[in-house]
């Protein structure tokens, strides 16, 4: 993840909007070919992909009943080694 992104108060955020386990709803772009990367952070889940105008990117879009804001975190940083991924 971004260095500038602070991790403490996305915690709060999560924690403040949300009681947990809760259905969260994961949004991410990659480049295409990347998209069995992002897949394989939450197997055996529905992963909903549209492609660019150009085709070069994929944007992905995974609902997942997730136990703790600690578990959405780890998401995004696993999801933050795969090249050229972007959160939204």
């Amino acid at each position: 993840m971004n260095a500038k992104f602070d991790l403490s108060s996305f915690r709060e955020k999560l924690d403040a909007h949300s009681s947990f386990p809760t259905l969260y709803m994961f949004k991410f772009i990659v480049p295409k070919g990347k998209e069995n990367q992002l897949a394989s952070l939450l197997p055996n889940n529905e992963m909903k992909l549209k492609a660019s105008s150009k085709g070069t990117y994929i944007s992905a879009t995974i609902q997942v009943m997730m136990p703790s804001s600690d578990a959405i975190i780890d998401v995004y940083l696993r999801a933050s080694k795969i090249d050229g991924v972007i959160a939204l």
